[in-house]
């Protein structure tokens, strides 16, 4: 029976809170910048990545590793139906994981920690995941063996992405503190090269460190001893505060904002943690608005369109534009975060008629690129739902946080408004910012 689908869209103005759109059949629009697990799990450094699972799941995985130019780094332990049946799927994990292992040895040595993707199957048989891992860690005592999953299908309170950035830093060792020292973790990019938050850490007499700064995994072993964890992104916070607790650490979310008050907030409370002195803001301040009010005078009357994958707080950027004259005319996401509960009251009072659109609802699939004059896009998803190609190539947040990262903004904007980008040839491609031997 053929039922009349609903609206792929809602203004600001009679938004709520949470998901937007009920939850039915998905459209996943070819934008494909956002890094998946196998992206994820490859900035551990050394780290030998084993998915165990069908060859109908092993695809996308395989490719990843393939696409990185790293399949030296990923293996794969196929199950058939026939392991299903005649319920072996225990045996079979454990009997392949064994024998990946026993093949890198003989070929350049075991690597030093490997992360075990078991899947969906693994819950619906009740396989004894800890058996096996007990099994693995009596066989290779040398090698750190990361429970990881690829389970997408599960209800549960935290999703595969969440997990995965909990359990890839599992190995760092309980050691004692350098109070010298903060990391920063969680995010798949680096604090951009420009952010003040390193020079406001470097007066206080503390150094920043973060994953991607680790070329060898002892390298990354040092990171346990920060003595302050940072978290900026938030599909991040649930693991990087499980970390703090295990190692017994300082522990401080602060998550990249457009909000100069929120960010000012944000480095009062490094303040108080870490007794860290903070300079006055005003100049970096200034210079935002000097940078904004440049950007307004380029892009006036132009229509900008944002989308939820270039950045984890869309509404916020929506907002910060809007009060300095741009016009936001759509912003695409499917929920709205608690974290943005204000950000979309604003909109309702002040920009009503703001269009917030899906991302993965079906009709979306067929819904009109077409638009009476160019739009400037803010990520891949907005560039492809809007036909455009003037559009700021970014996913996830890109490393820019605090005043810098409003400047940092703002510049890829003219940068985009400059410039056009073959959006055709750069969107597909996955994983925007790590390697890939394409």
């Amino acid at each position: 029976m053929l039922r009349r689908m609903g609206p792929s869209a809602v203004r600001a103005g009679d938004a709520q809170s949470g998901a937007l759109f009920p939850s039915k059949l998905e459209f996943n629009p070819p934008a494909h910048g956002v890094w998946n697990i196998v992206h994820v799990g490859m900035l551990v450094p050394e780290a030998h990545q084993i998915y165990v699972c069908a060859i109908n799941c092993m695809r996308g995985v395989v490719l990843t590793a393939a696409e990185m130019g790293l399949s030296d780094r990923f293996s794969c332990v196929v199950l058939k139906e026939e392991d299903i049946t005649r319920g072996t799927v225990e045996e079979v994990t454990l009997a392949g994981i064994v024998d990946v292992l026993h093949k890198l040895e003989a070929h350049g040595g075991l690597p030093p920690c490997v992360i075990v993707f078991p899947v969906c199957t693994h819950h619906f048989l009740g396989v004894s995941m800890s058996r096996v891992y007990s099994e693995l860690e009596r066989q290779f005592p040398t090698v750190d063996f990361v429970r990881a999953f690829m389970d997408p299908i599960m209800k549960r309170r935290i999703s595969p992405d969440q997990r995965l950035r909990k359990v890839m830093f599992d190995p760092l060792p309980k050691v004692a503190a350098d109070e010298g020292v903060v990391a920063c973790l969680g995010s798949d990019f680096a604090l951009d090269a420009g952010c003040e938050l390193r020079d406001v850490l470097k007066r206080g007499g503390r150094s920043l460190v973060e994953l991607q700064d680790c070329e060898t995994y002892a390298d990354y072993k040092e990171l346990a001893c920060a003595g302050t964890l940072l978290c900026t992104y938030p599909n991040a916070s649930y693991g990087i505060e499980k970390l703090a607790r295990r190692l017994g650490r300082r522990y401080v979310y602060v998550p990249s904002t457009f909000s100069y008050d929120e960010i000012r907030g944000q480095y009062h409370r490094l303040q108080e943690v870490l007794g860290t002195p903070l300079p006055d803001f005003e100049g970096e301040v200034d210079r935002c608005e000097e940078a904004l009010e440049s950007l307004r005078a380029k892009l006036q009357g132009v229509p900008i369109a944002i989308d939820a994958a270039a950045h984890p707080r869309p509404l916020g950027l929506a907002r910060l534009l809007l009060e300095h004259g741009l016009l936001v005319t759509e912003v695409y996401l499917d929920a709205v975060s608690p974290e943005e509960e204000g950000e979309l009251a604003w909109l309702r009072e002040h920009a009503a008629n703001v269009e917030l659109r899906s991302i993965i609802l079906p009709q979306m699939r067929v819904a009109s690129r077409e638009r009476e004059a160019e739009v400037l896009a803010i990520g891949q998803k907005a560039a492809w739902f809007t036909g455009t190609s003037h559009f700021v190539n970014l996913v996830e947040g890109g490393g820019l946080w605090g005043f810098a990262g409003i400047r940092g903004m703002a510049s890829l904007m003219e940068e985009a408004w400059a410039y056009k980008k073959d959006a055709r040839d750069l969107v597909p491609r996955k994983g925007l910012g790590c390697t890939s031997c394409f």
